[in-house]
């Protein structure tokens, strides 16, 4: 039987597939271990913005996962290495948030590469979660702003 997506390198996309989910999984832990970790007057907001953040992460992490066993990949257990500051005021975690979305952005732009003129499936996939993490990324420092960012 001849494979859906002949042009695409089945083996070199999986493994970058896994590596996104492994990334989006990450940030559902960051994200959450953030949320509980804000104090301060503008707490509540805060709060609700990392658990979006988690909730987001969850569900990008379900979509690369369907993409991925779609294309007979097998996803990982494992979440990407998460790095422990423990620095926990508002503009450190911040800052942690900008970090994390970024290596997502990356990952997402080597999927594209990957991926183009191949799959218009997968490339519109990689571009949507580009936009989104380019959101992100502007959300952040915006929110980055009051602290000299």
């Amino acid at each position: 039987m001849k494979p859906i997506l002949e042009d695409i390198d089945v083996e070199q996309t999986t493994a970058l597939l896994s590596e996104i989910m492994e990334c989006e999984l990450a940030g559902v832990v960051c994200y959450t271990h953030f949320a509980l970790m804000v104090t301060g007057p503008n707490r509540i907001p805060i709060v609700n913005f990392f658990k979006q953040q988690a909730t987001e992460s969850l569900a990008h992490a379900q979509q690369v996962g369907e993409i991925l066993t779609g294309l007979d990949g097998h996803p990982s257990l494992r979440i990407a290495a998460i790095e422990e500051t423990h620095r926990h005021s508002v503009r450190d975690i911040l800052e942690e948030s900008l970090a994390h979305e970024r290596r997502a952005l990356d990952l997402y732009k080597k999927l594209l590469a990957l991926v183009a003129d191949r799959s218009v499936y997968i490339e519109e996939f990689a571009r949507t979660m580009i936009g989104q993490e380019e959101l992100h990324c502007i959300e952040l420092k915006k929110m980055l702003r009051d602290y000299g960012q």
